[in-house]
Order: structure tokens, then sequence, then C-alpha cells
């Protein structure tokens, strides 16, 4: 028979799946021998059951009734004895911290008599009526479920109606007249008196803490923080002890740690004559430790060697909640405090250095998202600023620049040396030159996976989509949101971590992180100056991001389409380039050559076109290998459709009819038509499933061609020059081998073609971008042709969820995620058993054909902390993401060697 009810001296630290968090930690105190008030844990497992049922477990209450028959003899006290009463805390504890989420019932078992029974014991009237008070205000705000600010306002007329400012003036006869009006409330707002049985009042509290496992904004925090809505919680009932006894009584709440900053030493605040909730509601001005050494110097130090035993035992920042009963300190909580990024890194290379933990344990401690907060320049939080709206934050950081509304104005701006952002409803491809040329982005439309947003994060540009408020006029060149007008050229500022928009400039702090990445340690510590707190930052972020290299399995490679970006890949550590997007090569001026290409006549003038394209190629692909030299470069062959390289078919047909209108039969007005006529023809209902990919290069075989050729003579030049380029390249959309098979066949006789005219050896692997269900499934034909694989994940969860990534997240991802579909999105985090299984199937069967296949991931999710150790799972050598992730996925992939058991014990 299940077992529901736990005495806190049978559990311990390591069962917080079935203790929760604060049950295991309560237990694990209490073997250690600490002074925690004795008490008992209702499992998990009795949650669970009583979410499934709406029932709480019949043995449950047997077993509440022994364990508090147990206190009761341990203390010499019971519940509801009306000269000596036992009163009890009910508090939740999940096994994951979610602080403020969940309810709390203090002082269960007062009642109208054994309130004179505690005021006798304690020989304090006042006390004894304020636990009341209390207690009839949180029950019946927690349990009964009445507005809490009825209680509050009670209250407060209570106080002005005397005079008073705080809740300690009050007397007991005003605390007695008190509890008469919170009476009244719950039987005006319920119908009912209140409980006056104990033990009523302790099961339909431990029944309040269930249910507050399910309020919204206990949902809400577990999607935000990723926690499974099975965990349930367990709920902690323990003998209360009393902080409002007296002045030489108090409470508080401290770290061993400083949790902002990560620096040594005891931080923690202290209130005298206060229950629990006091410090942490803010309703009174608490004191600091050095404030509590003053005032009660024995129970300080007490409290200082239990905090020193607390982290040698957990070896870890403990945050502590602790209660002085008339100068007799105990210990109600502890867990592994929750820290800011830079603390995160500050406290875990600390504890290297005291010989707490190993290098292996600290890069366990910190996560790739908490570095990616520690690159981002932030603006200056103490200046002046104008918030004007905010919106979806999409890509971090901080940018400031003049608002401009069409790309080729932030592209000419730029060029001029200013600072521009770009404001559009939403972007498309045809953006991307604006994107690159400004510091920011801004939409009005469009969500996290937007174009806007995955483009954004991939340059590393700060990023804020979704900014409804914001009335974007493109032909008038300015929005306005709330009655101010920003016009093209006013100065605005966008925070992409919080979605912020502000007008005018904001200094912006940059990030010492990025320095020390960049630049190494000695110039970022050089830069830093006496500055020694971001010192002792740069030197942790550095210590353990190298650990992390020294026991990483997987490699990690960039996605980046030109020479800089490949520079700045390996500045932040990329060992390569796993994703060269050649369609970005084919936009601005060079769309017009695309244009020609597709309203050829014939073959000639098909080729003609091609060969004008082929230099400019080439061009590209030296300049990269060049950057990347001794280092992989996969190259993908064109993949978009080709409507991406054409006019828009609405604007386009616009302008063709006021031509028409006009009687214009200009050159200009001629091509137009040809144009219209051409977009007319490439016009697809699904385009992204429809001609793109492998499909063009099978349709328009120059095109491919054209490519291999560029990259063959490139790579032939780069080995004259002396350098060491290492291209390869991958054949985008294919879903059947045949298709790798035609392409791959044209391609060996150009690399052939080219190695004989240049004279070289040319060793130019050719390998598939695995993006369709199919090609997954079929992985260990496709491996026949293809020497490596790369997960393209963003189009491989497209075409396995049946979801258009431009069109779904802001129709009705949201309704998806409060539902409980996912908990978040899955083209932010892989779906691992969906998307996943294909891409462990396609693993297992393309090595089964191939052993020695190469395999990377070149989707957004390699960059993704949680993706990586997925990949790492699986198997994949290699992740490949956008220049700025670098250094958090390399963090990320040491992390996950370490957790599956590889790693260095140093």
């Amino acid at each position: 028979m299940a077992k529901y009810v736990y005495d806190f001296s049978e559990g311990n630290k390591d069962l917080k799946d079935l203790l929760g968090g604060k049950g295991a930690n309560l237990a694990e105190m209490t073997n250690l021998g600490l002074p925690v008030p004795p008490g008992f844990t209702i499992t998990t497992d009795a949650c669970r059951i009583y979410m499934q049922t709406g029932e709480v477990p019949p043995e449950l209450r047997v077993e509440v009734t022994k364990a508090v028959r147990t206190l009761e003899d341990a203390l010499g006290r019971q519940l509801g004895d009306v000269k000596d009463p036992l009163l009890v805390s009910v508090r939740s504890g999940a096994k994951f911290s979610m602080p403020g989420m969940m309810e709390t019932v203090l002082n269960v078992g007062l009642n109208d008599e054994t309130v004179d029974g505690l005021a006798r014991f304690s020989n304090n009237e006042r006390f004894a009526w304020d636990s009341y008070r209390r207690l009839i205000q949180m029950f019946g705000k927690t349990v009964l479920d009445i507005d809490g600010d009825k209680f509050a306002d009670a209250l407060d007329h209570a106080k002005k109606a005397k005079g008073y400012t705080a809740d300690p003036q009050m007397t007991a006869e005003d605390l007695k007249e008190l509890v008469g009006v919170y009476k009244a409330i719950v039987r005006e707002e319920t119908g009912k008196d209140f409980p006056q049985t104990p033990r009523a009042q302790l099961d339909l509290a431990v029944e309040a803490v269930f249910n507050s496992w399910n309020t919204d904004r206990a949902r809400l925090y577990r999607r935000r923080e990723r926690i499974s809505d099975d965990l349930g919680t367990a709920v902690n009932v323990q003998s209360m002890v009393f902080g409002n006894l007296g002045e030489d009584s108090g409470t508080g709440v401290c770290f061993t740690r400083d949790p902002s900053t990560g620096e040594q030493g005891d931080y923690g605040d202290y209130l005298t004559n206060a229950q629990g909730e006091d410090v942490v509601a803010g309703i009174r001005n608490t004191l600091s430790l050095a404030d509590m050494e003053k005032i009660d110097p024995k129970a300080y130090t007490e409290l200082r060697q239990v905090m020193r035993r607390l982290e040698t035992h957990y070896r870890d920042l403990c945050d502590i909640e602790f209660t002085v009963e008339r100068g007799k300190l105990w210990m109600l909580q502890t867990r592994v405090g929750k820290r800011t990024a830079a603390a995160a890194f500050r406290i875990a290379h600390q504890l290297v250095e005291e010989h707490l933990i190993t290098l292996d344990e600290a890069i366990e401690r910190v996560t790739g998202e908490q570095l990616s907060k520690l690159m981002f320049p932030q603006f200056d939080a103490h200046a002046q600023r104008t918030l004007l709206a905010k919106g979806m934050a999409a890509s971090p950081g901080a940018a400031v620049g003049q608002a401009v509304f069409s790309s080729p104005t932030a592209a000419a701006w730029a060029a001029e040396g200013k600072q521009v952002i770009l404001v559009r409803r939403e972007t498309n491809p045809d953006d991307l030159g604006g994107m690159i040329a400004a510091v920011g982005v801004l939409t009005s439309r469009g969500g996290k996976t937007s174009h806007a947003a995955v483009v954004a994060r991939g340059m590393g540009t700060t990023c804020v989509v979704g900014a409804e408020k914001l009335d974007v006029d493109v032909v008038a060149k300015k929005f306005t949101v709330n009655g101010t007008v920003v016009k093209e050229g006013d100065v605005i500022a966008i925070d992409g971590s919080s979605g912020e928009i502000f007008l005018g400039d904001v200094p912006v702090v940059p990030s010492p992180v990025v320095r020390y990445l960049e630049h190494g340690l000695e110039a970022a510590l050089a830069e830093v100056g006496d500055d020694e707190e971001t010192k002792e930052l740069v030197v942790a972020v550095d210590a353990l991001l190298t650990h992390a290299d020294s026991v990483r399995r997987l490699g990690v490679e960039a996605n980046a389409d030109t020479p800089e970006d490949a520079t700045r890949a390996r500045t932040l550590g990329g060992e390569g380039i796993g994703l060269c997007r050649t369609e970005h090569m084919f936009l601005g001026d060079r769309r017009v050559l695309v244009e020609r290409l597709i309203l050829a006549k014939d073959e000639a003038e098909q080729q003609t076109a091609l060969d004008a394209l082929m230099p400019l190629q080439r061009g590209d692909f030296i300049g990269i290998l060049e950057a990347m030299d001794g280092l992989p470069v996969t190259i993908r062959l064109i993949d978009p459709p080709l409507h991406e390289f054409l006019p828009d078919f609405t604007e386009l047909s616009v302008k063709v009819a006021l031509a028409e209108a006009r009687g214009d039969e200009s050159d200009e007005a001629e091509r137009d038509r040809m144009l219209l006529t051409a977009v007319n023809k490439t016009r697809e209902a699904n385009p992204m499933l429809g001609l793109r990919g492998v499909r063009l290069g099978i349709v328009i075989p120059g095109l491919f061609t054209m490519q291999v050729r560029a990259i063959a003579e490139a790579q032939a030049a780069r080995i004259k020059a002396g350098g060491n380029p290492k291209a390869e390249i991958m054949i985008p959309l294919a879903a059947s081998v045949m298709e790798l098979h035609l392409i791959r066949d044209e391609a060996e006789v150009v690399l052939a073609e080219v190695a004989k005219e240049q004279g070289v050896e040319l060793d130019i692997p050719i390998g598939a971008m695995i993006e369709l269900p199919r090609a997954a499934y079929t992985a260990d034909r496709m491996a026949e042709v293809a020497e490596f694989f790369s997960f393209g994940t963003n189009d491989l969860t497209q075409t396995t969820w049946g979801f258009s990534r431009d069109d779904v997240e802001g129709a009705f991802f949201n309704q998806y995620t409060e539902k409980g579909v996912f908990s978040v999105s899955p083209f932010e985090s892989i779906d691992t058993q969906g998307v996943g299984g294909l891409v462990a199937l396609a693993v297992e069967k393309g090595k089964a054909t191939r052993p020695d296949i190469h395999l990377g991931v070149c989707g957004e999710h390699g960059g993704d902390p949680e993706s990586i150790h997925f990949f790492h799972g699986v198997g994949l050598d290699y992740v490949s993401c956008s220049p700025f992730r670098i250094p958090i996925a390399r963090l990320e992939a040491g992390r996950a060697a370490v957790v599956s058991g590889g790693g260095d014990t140093r």
C-alpha cells in the first residue's frame, strides 16, 4: 500500500520527487541535527491522486491522524487543546522552487477557545490574538477563496481609526475587534462561520495547497520555467514557532552569498516581533543581519554557524528561512538559492577555488541562457527613459538609433555612419540588407519565430517584434503610438531583453563578457580596471567556458554567409561553418541577375545570366574560405523558392496597370510586363513546399552547376594561394535518394573538370540536408550517396508538425501553450519525441549504411541549450548556430558531456 506521509526524520534531500524540495530539505536539516520544528510531509503522490480524482486518497486522513498524534506526543501538546494548544503551519513544496506561486497557511489549530489557551501559554494576549487574525486572514484568502483585499482593507481601517502606522502598535483589544470583523467577512462571503475544529482547518488547508498547484499563476510560472504540470506539490505540516512573541523574537530570510552579484558574505533581512510572511510582503522595513547581530548576538552567532554548515553540506549558495522565538533559533526552510546570471558564474568559480566542487560540477551549475544574458549590452538603468510601448522580446540586446522605414534607407544611412533601427510592419528576405545595416529591428507584427526574429537572432541583432500598439506607416515613414508620432530620423531605443521601446537616446552599457570573448582574457581585464566584481565575473566565465571546451564531444560551428560573419564566428570559438546560405548572396544588387535568369527565353539567355552570377559567387566563397581557413565550410546550394527573388505580385500588378493606363511603352514598362508574367508563373499556393531546394537544381540544371563550379574554383584559388580550404557541398530539401544521385552526378563532373583545369586536387564532400520526414525515414538509402547529414530542424519541424512557421505562431501558439499542447514552441526548442525521434532514426539508419558518416544540425535548434543536450545524446558530431550563440553552444556542449557521464572530475 502506498505511503503518503513521511515524518521529517524519514526523508532526505534526494527525495525531492516524492517529498518536494521543501520537504526533502527539511528532512535533510533534521537529519543534520539542526533546530527544525518537528513535522511531516504529505507526498506529491497524494497530490497527483487528488488532481486525478478530485478527492484525497482515503488512506491519507488515517496517515495524517497518526502523524499528528506522533507530533503531539513528541511536543507534549495537542491540536485543539484549550490549555496548551499545538499549532501547525501548512505549506506547499513542489520539486522545483516556485517562489510566491503556491499557498501557505500559518497558525492552523486556533479557534475561539484555543486562542485563550495560547494567550495563557505565551503570557502574551496580544500575540495570541494577532496569531488568530493572521490565521483567519490567510485561511480566508487561501482556503475559502475570499478576496484578500477585504481583509487588508479591514486591517488598514482598524489602524487608521486608532491612528496607528504599523501593525505592532495594535493592542490585544484592537486585535480582538479585528478578529470579529474578519469572522464577519468570512460569514458574509461564504455563508458559513469560520471553521472552529482544528482538524477541519488542517484538512481544508491541505486541500487548498493541492488546489494551488493548478492556479493560473502557478501554471503560468511553470510554462515560463518549463516545469511539468504532472509533478504535483507536496504539503509540509510543521509545528509552529513564533517570531511575533515580542522584541526578543523575530523572523528572517538569508543567503550564504549575495544572490544578485555572487559576492561572498552574509546577506539577508530580519524583522523583530514578526511572522514569516511579514518579511516577504514588504509591509515593514526590514533590518540587516548586521542589525540582528546587535539585537540578538547569541541567535545571530548560531545562525552564522548553521549557514556555514548548510553551504558546506549542499556545496552551494543556500537560501534560508528562520525564526527566533524568545531567543531560540529555529530553521524553517533551506534550498539551493536562485541567483542572477552573473552570480551563477561567480559562485560556481568561487566554490571551485574553495575546493568545494569540481570544475565538472561548476559547469553543471551554470547554463547557456545565463551566459547569453551576460553577453548582451544593456541600457543604463539609472538613465531617464520615455517608454513608448512594449512588444515581444525576440533577440536580446540594447539598440539606439534613428528610425528608418525601408531597407534601402537603412543601408544608405548606415553607410554614412549613422546608427539606424529598421522599423517595419514585418520583414521579409528582401529586408536582409537593411537588417544587416541596422543596429536593431522593430516590427509591429510577428512572433518569436517570425522572419525578423529568426534572422535577427542569427545575426545577434537586437530585435523587438509584435509591438501591436505601433501603427506603422511605411509610406509616410512614421509610426504612431498613444498619440506620439515618431518620424523617420527620430531617435528611438529598443530593449531586446524586455521588449520595451523608448523615445530618444538611452545610454548603453557594454558587456565585459563580450569584450573577453572577442579580445581575450588579458585585454578584457585591462579594460575593466579596478572593478573587482566585474574582474571576478570575467575570470569565472573564462574558467568555466575553457573547461567546457576541454570536455565537450560536440563540435560547434556557425551559420554564416559572409566573410565578416565567418570571422566573427571564429573569434567567438566557432570551429567551422555548418551552414552557408547561398540565397542570401542573390539579394540586393544581384537580384536583377536572378530576374534575368527567370526571364530567359532560351538556354543561351539563361547561361548568360548564370555566367554573370558565377564570378560573384566565386568571390563570395573565396572570402568565406579564407576567413575559415583550415576549418570546414558547409555550403548549401540555393534553397528558397524563386518567388523570393522576384517583386511582390500585387505591387507589380498595380505598377503595370498604371503604366498601361498611361500608355507607357518604355523599355522599363515592357520589362515590368514580362516580369509580371514570370512572377505569375512562379506563384505557388504553398511555396515552401513547392519548387525550391533540390527541385530547383533539377528543373534549372545550370543553377546548381554554376554554384558547384563557383565553390570548386574558390577552393582551387585558395589552395593556389597557400590556404587550406575545406569546402563541403550540401544538397537541400532532398526527399529521395534519386534526387541526390542526379545532383551528385552533375556535381562530380564539374568538380573533376575544375580540378583538371586548375591542376589541383579537390576533396569536396557532398552531403544532404535532412529536413523532410521522408528523408529521415529513408536515411539508410540517402547515406548511400551523402557523405554527411546536416539536419535542417526548422523545416523538419514545419513538415513534421504541418506548421507554417511564418503563419502559426501568432495565430494559435498562445492557445496551444495555455492548453498544454506544448510548453515551449517546437521552433524554439526541439520536439524530442516527434522531430527528435526522426533525427534519432536518421542517425541510426545513416550510420548503419555509412558508419563514418559525419552528422550535424544547422537549424535554429543548434543554438538552443536544451536541444544541444538532445543532439549530444543521439550522437551528432556537431551543432551549427548563429555566431552570437557559439559561446552558449560551447558551454552547453560541455555541460551535456558532463551530465551524460563524460567530463573531467578534476
